[in-house]
């Protein structure tokens, strides 16, 4: 069993680095504006239907942010008009917590993240391509909460950037 875990430890890490390694690639080009080109995109695309824009609004001076890495983020979530659909504000201003790279966000929003230091804030851009797509996104009560095709902007302050959480080896009682 103990074998079987050593196996399945070592694919998720393996997956983990070769998913996050194209998200890896989106690094501040030092002008304060932020390449992120989207995971899968080349660095040279300059189409704004595929390709995730940021600037560093503040650089920040800790740790940077690479995929792998735990990340705590405040944020606010807004439409081309700047009506905000969520934010850390509707959440009691608690980070949102998330392993860079990993699955549960747009990808969009985690290649703008990648490459921030600790204390930056940075604005991003993000296509509906890495967004949310062609759907619409509706709430439990079936109201629609971010249109279908819809570009999204974030405000986003990296708060913290941590050794994601390995998992505890298993140990068996010795015979």
């Amino acid at each position: 069993m103990n074998t079987q875990n050593a196996i399945i430890g070592g694919v998720v890490l393996i997956v983990l680095a070769v998913g996050g390694y194209s998200i890896y690639r989106a690094t501040s080009n030092g002008d304060g504006a932020a390449n992120v080109a989207g995971a899968g995109l080349t660095a040279t695309s300059t189409d704004p239907a595929t390709t995730v824009q940021g600037q560093d609004v503040r650089v920040g001076t800790g740790r940077e942010a690479k995929p792998g890495d735990l990340v705590s983020v405040l944020y606010a979530g807004k439409f081309t008009d700047g009506t905000v659909f969520d934010s850390s504000a509707a959440h009691d201003n608690e980070p949102l917590k998330f392993i860079l790279g990993a699955d549960g966000l747009i990808p969009g929003f985690q290649v703008g993240v990648n490459g921030m230091k600790e204390g930056g804030q940075r604005l991003i851009s993000v296509p509906p391509t890495l967004g949310y797509g062609a759907e619409d996104v509706k709430d439990d009560a079936g109201n629609v909460v971010i249109p279908a095709n819809s570009t999204l902007v974030f405000e986003v302050e990296l708060v913290k950037v941590e050794d994601a959480p390995t998992a505890a080896p298993e140990t068996t009682p010795e015979e």
